[in-house]
């Protein structure tokens, strides 16, 4: 994680496989069932509250005999970590995919109260 000299702001980044099934034959390989994938990210140290999200697709191995479809998004943002989320429907036959993320948000502080 990158701090910021403003000590209360931080960005955290990576890059995950979100999935990989050509050659295990997975319904995002073979376009049959689910076409939904989950992966859950953990952030480097928890923030304040939950931060913005940025996903972007790193790399994608599709194949070419049907439109690309694809739907990326971040999910479940908490002060810990997110979900990325990858969806495809119609024919589209998806091999593989990488995302990269990267979360800006406020961290905790020595000096915070907590006044419960």
């Amino acid at each position: 994680m990158k701090r910021l000299r403003n000590p209360r702001t931080g960005i955290d980044q990576g890059d995950v496989l979100v999935f990989s099934e050509f050659d295990s034959g997975g319904t995002m390989w073979t376009g049959q069932g689910n076409r939904e994938r989950r992966q859950s990210v953990r952030f480097a140290q928890s923030y304040a509250s939950p931060p913005a999200v940025h996903v972007s697709l790193s790399m994608w191995d599709m194949d070419t005999e049907a439109a690309v479809r694809a739907d990326l998004s971040a999910e479940n943002i908490t002060e810990t970590g997110f979900e990325i989320v990858f969806r495809t429907w119609s024919d589209s036959r998806i091999a593989r995919v990488r995302a990269a993320w990267m979360a800006i948000g406020d961290l905790p502080f020595e000096d915070d109260w907590d006044v419960d």
